[in-house]
């Protein structure tokens, strides 16, 4: 039970980090979305939001490597394709609100620490991603290459999208990023 509190708030503080961003996600905020009793936060977060958002940090890295694993073994085409499928998703079923939590925090941050742990999440996704991108056929430099495409012209199409209310850029970023996979050679 006290570990379900906790997890159901850093899964609600992931969510509002990815609708309203790091401003925009306070310890009220996440108490409201959540249920959980006003006596959670000191109990389960005694460091403060930067505690909340540091595990907020590693549970959206979670989240998004396992998804991933559910293409594992697929073709490189059919990993990418999957990942930029999920962003799509993201985009239109939250009407445009929701992008990125890593993202948000990456973006609003005062706190070294948790810009460090950011980009250690960062880096851990496109491990990640290249080592689908490998296991389904790339070589590892190739791989290594286009799970950076991905990750950061994923990421900046998701914010323009998020900006501009369609689809427009996201798509026209997804199939570039498709087509450059496409001719790469089969290790």
């Amino acid at each position: 039970m006290v570990g379900e509190v906790r997890a159901r708030m850093v899964e609600g503080a992931v969510a509002l980090l990815a609708t309203r961003g790091l401003e925009g996600t306070s310890f009220s905020d996440v108490l409201e979305r959540t249920g959980a009793p006003r006596g959670s936060v000191y109990h389960h977060f005694p460091g403060g939001k930067d505690e909340l958002v540091a595990a907020a940090i590693d549970c959206a890295l979670l989240q998004v490597q396992d998804l991933m694993n559910g293409v594992a073994g697929a073709p490189a085409t059919e990993v990418a394709e999957f990942f930029l499928d999920a962003w799509r998703q993201t985009l239109t079923r939250s009407g445009f609100s929701a992008g990125c939590a890593l993202v948000a925090v990456a973006v609003a941050t005062d706190s070294a620490e948790l810009r460090s742990k950011t980009a250690s999440a960062f880096r851990a996704w496109q491990a990640h991603l290249a080592a689908l991108l490998e296991r389904g056929g790339l070589s590892a430099a190739a791989a290594a290459r286009h799970a950076g495409l991905l990750l950061a012209a994923s990421e900046g199409a998701v914010i323009i999208s998020r900006a501009q209310g369609d689809l427009t850029s996201f798509d026209a970023t997804a199939a570039a990023l498709l087509e450059g996979l496409r001719r790469e050679p089969a290790s």
